[in-house]
């Protein structure tokens, strides 16, 4: 029979071990679409990135980032842009457009926010892991873009200035400056706060 003083002698419960943790149902079940990739292709995603780009899971396992994308010029672009950034930190974010690829909104874009992790510096394209959270709530980006204005409004879209958007695309800030006019009507905007709210609505 257990005494007062035996029960106070007894060691703590241990806490639950890590190896019983279920981590394919935490990825399977987390709330944001999760991919583990290797260069650029899908090796495994979880059910919110099916739901999100509106494809099962045998349909996107071994395809290219590409087929999510408006264009192969995209891909390729922030394919590039995204290198030397996870060469020096091993992260990268943005805010970029991106297209379901199956389902009731097969062809529609979007806006996404996209983060990934490394796991070689060296070679940052080799294996990784990324999160695509979608901004839109669901609804298409209406207005009609270019490669190009897609670009500057995701930049737009992380508050960066004409001079910083210009850096990062590699173009000049006037050319930035023009983008960033014809963003303003083609979405109604009068000002960039109301073009980054237009744009995040979708």
């Amino acid at each position: 029979m257990e005494t007062p003083e035996t029960a106070a002698s007894a060691p703590p419960p241990k806490p639950d071990d890590p190896d019983d943790l279920d981590y394919r149902r935490a990825f399977e079940h987390a709330p944001v679409g999760m991919v583990l990739s290797r260069n650029r292709t899908m090796v495994d995603c979880n059910a919110q990135l099916c739901e999100m780009f509106g494809a099962t899971r045998q349909a996107l396992v071994g395809q290219s980032f590409r087929v999510l994308y408006p264009s192969v010029a995209e891909f390729e672009r922030i394919g590039k842009r995204m290198e030397p950034i996870l060469n020096a930190s091993g992260r990268y974010a943005d805010n970029r457009m991106m297209r379901r690829l199956d389902g009731p909104l097969r062809g529609e874009t979007f806006w996404c926010h996209v983060t990934g992790h490394a796991l070689n510096r060296a070679q940052p394209h080799e294996a990784g892991i990324w999160t695509f959270e979608d901004l839109g709530s669901r609804r298409a980006a209406k207005a009609q873009l270019t490669p190009r204005e897609r670009e500057v409004a995701a930049q737009v879209m992380q508050g960066l200035t004409s001079k910083e958007i210009g850096r990062v695309l590699a173009i000049s800030h006037r050319t930035v400056e023009l983008h960033r006019a014809r963003l303003m009507r083609k979405y109604g905007a009068a000002t960039t706060a109301e073009l980054v709210q237009k744009l995040m609505a979708g």
